[in-house]
């Protein structure tokens, strides 16, 4: 293999691509460097496996700690399961690659893309899925057209592509966008209550960097690429037997779909379809025929319910439950179900139901991260699960898979924008969403359900967020946009997108699309149409509740503030953090201190906050130039005796000022352990403490 190098340059940073140097037996290999940033990505296709029902495509991102010189924290020191970076990269890299093979490929293919070298300011998410089309478009699988991603961000006004992590910091608009040469087919990311308009923007600018790095790849190919496997045709169904199911299916086919429950209208379907089965294989008796023709009236009836249920949607604007194209099904809504919960709320819209709790924490309870860009800590977190008899199934549970990883990732990009500070909210928020009934859209049903929750635990949003998802029904020049789709819509549908927001604008947008291209005209429409009903929702949803609570749960924390000298924190700690734990075990707190002075003292107990904090300021107190203290002898010598005023704190009453009168010997007027009334006179650059008993007389006489 010849060794090949193509570049392109993105809004002044120079994309590389490299083959033909590493990992020569993969099927496909190539270097993406961008900056100080390598990921090397493979792709392997293996041999066929007749057995699925589907494309066996896996995806993989691996960080590699090693890339930016770091050990791996833990007993193992070394990379372990994904982290939530790594699969939401890899959902990132997978979902605008496999729309792009044959629809029958079962060849198991696979891509990996192992980070070599990581550079803050150029992000390998988009390296990556660039890396992995070329890959697979200079190797033998039959990939349709190469695609290619860009990170689009608007900074200050300004539109930047694959900005730097200081620019991704100070934006309002972060997408990552994919598409082919001629439309775009995948869009994640948010923005900070934005415009739809200025979202579109977005994707234009992205779609134009997205065609001059498709053409870098296709230049990669035209000089190290290989002869694309064979991959026979799928087969055509039996013309006479999709000619009868054509004609003797349609009355039956039209009654269930207007059954309007999920799950009767499965039934039905079911029904229907096995009458049709046992109605053209009556008379048969060689069984290897029957089976022959049930799959094909399989194959057939799956072609009419689409074929049937797209062209009821174009020309008579009705849909599979007989709502409207923007019609939005029920929406019902009730906070407060946890009685000890911080805060709770169902969210039920049609089919589909979430049940979402909000707790509330201290910053003990904060997520610590140690990502390529460095250790943080995160204050909001937000889990999504989907059990399975939200649809009515009984399987294995086996953790959280990558599509809930990815929906809680969307629910949670959702909410950040509307979330106060930490200065105004000093709490760490988890919000976890149970999915309770599933028909279409239960992340957009999480966000609905997490705004109410939070406000119901009484934090302070600055606008309550609600989320919907959007269908595309497109023939020819027709088409139909479809506000709150169902399951079997977004199967069918052309296109996925899902819009959170608030009144003022979108915070986060998430779209896949299966065809060919998307005009601007269409999108503007879609996502006004999605405007529209998230504004509905929003209505809905403030019938429970409209704003934030004003009060906490009884359960929940509170967490009251002080603030005290930054070189005071090592008399709360105490040594080994003897005194901090000592002061949280005797007044049943939790106490957090921060390098600038900041303590906060969270506990659901007032009496135990107060404890704590006098304990805190006994501490931490100074002592005040002319104020009074009633303190405790701590030692005598010649010259005087050391009074401490309060804990940890004591000061000098020089012999001259014991009494009024002329004293000989300090022990004639104090003794060690004696309580004296002392005044500070003065407090010394140092530190050091002046004290006067006959001051302190005088004032108190």
């Amino acid at each position: 293999m010849n060794h090949v190098v193509k570049t392109v340059e993105i809004d002044g940073k120079i994309i590389s691509f490299e083959t033909g140097v590493l990992a020569k037996q993969a099927s496909g290999a190539v270097i993406v460097s961008s900056g100080e940033s390598q990921v090397l990505v493979t792709a392997v296709v293996g041999e066929s496996q007749p057995r699925f029902d589907f494309l066996p495509l896996t995806v993989d991102y691996q960080d590699r700690n090693g890339a930016y010189g770091s050990i791996p924290g833990g007993f193992f020191k070394r990379e372990g399961r994904q982290t939530e970076r790594e699969t939401l990269i890899s959902r990132t890299i997978d979902r605008p690659i496999r729309p792009l093979f044959p629809k029958h490929f079962r060849n198991e293919t696979q891509i990996i893309a192992t980070v070599m070298s990581f550079d803050k300011d150029h992000e390998t998410d988009v390296m990556s899925l660039c890396g992995a089309s070329a890959a697979l478009h200079i190797s033998n699988a039959p990939f349709a057209e190469p695609v290619a991603g860009v990170r689009v961000c608007r900074v200050n006004g300004a539109y930047v592509l694959n900005p730097t992590l200081a620019e991704r910091d100070a934006a309002d608009i972060d997408l990552v966008v994919a598409g082919t040469a001629s439309s775009i087919t995948m869009v994640e990311g948010g923005g900070d209550q934005v415009s739809e308009e200025a979202m579109l923007d977005a994707l234009d600018l992205a779609h134009a960097a997205i065609g001059k790095i498709i053409g870098a790849i296709e230049e990669l190919r035209a000089a190290a690429g290989v002869e694309k496997m064979t991959v026979a045709p799928a087969p055509e169904l039996d013309a006479d037997i999709k000619a009868k199911v054509m004609e003797l299916g349609v009355e039956p086919l039209v009654a269930a779909l207007a059954i309007p429950g999920k799950h009767e209208r499965k039934d039905a379907l079911s029904a229907a379809k096995a009458g049709l089965k046992a109605q053209l294989t009556e008379g048969i008796e060689d069984a290897a025929e029957i089976a022959r023709i049930q799959g094909e009236v399989s194959g057939a009836w799956s072609y009419l319910l689409k074929t049937h249920m797209r062209a009821t949607v174009i020309s008579d604007r009705r849909r599979i439950d007989g709502r409207a194209p923007d019609e939005i099904r029920d929406i019902w809504t009730k906070v407060g179900i946890s009685p000890r919960a911080h805060g709770s709320s169902i969210f039920t819209r049609g089919e589909t139901q979430a049940f979402v709790t909000a707790a509330l924490g201290t910053d003990q309870d904060s997520q610590r991260l140690e990502e390529p860009s460095g250790k943080s800590e995160r204050r909001f977190m937000l889990h999504y699960n989907f059990a399975p008899f939200c649809t009515g199934e009984a399987r294995p549970m086996r953790g959280p898979k990558r599509r809930e990883i990815g929906h809680g990732a969307l629910a949670r990009r959702a909410m950040l924008p509307v979330l106060p500070s930490k200065e105004a909210f000093p709490y760490v928020m988890r919000c976890t969403s149970e999915i309770l009934e599933s028909n279409g859209s239960s992340s957009m049903a999480t966000v609905c359900g997490s705004t109410l929750a939070m406000m119901d635990a009484g934090v302070p949003l600055s606008a309550p967020v609600a989320g919907i998802a959007m269908g595309l029904i497109k023939e020819g020049d027709d088409f139909a946009v479809l506000s709150d789709i169902l399951g079997d819509e977004d199967h069918l549908g052309d296109m996925d997108f899902k819009v959170t927001g608030t009144t003022n604008g979108i915070t986060a947008f998430q779209m896949d699309c299966k065809i060919a291209g998307v005009s601007r005209e269409v999108m503007s429409q879609a996502m006004e149409q999605a405007r529209v009903g998230r504004l509905h929702i929003l209505g809905e949803m403030g019938k429970s509740l409209a704003a934030p609570r004003e009060d906490l749960s009884k359960y929940a924390p509170r967490i009251t503030t002080v603030r005290i000298k930054p070189d005071k924190i090592r008399d709360i700690i105490g040594p080994g953090g003897k005194v901090i734990r000592s002061i949280q075990e005797q007044c049943d707190v939790r106490i957090t201190v921060t390098d600038d002075g900041r303590v906060d003292v969270a506990s659901s107990d007032p009496v135990g906050t107060e404890k704590a904090i006098a304990m805190i300021r006994e501490i931490t107190q100074e002592a005040e130039i002319g104020a009074l203290y009633v303190g405790v002898v701590k030692r005598i010598v010649d010259f005087g005796a050391f009074v401490e005023i309060f804990p940890g704190t004591d000061g000098l009453v020089h012999i001259s000022h014991l009494a009024d009168e002329r004293v000989d010997k300090v022990t004639d007027v104090l003794h060690e352990g004696d309580e004296v009334l002392v005044r500070v006179i003065d407090v010394d650059r140092a530190g050091k403490i002046r004290l006067s008993r006959k001051e302190a007389l005088r004032a108190a006489n």
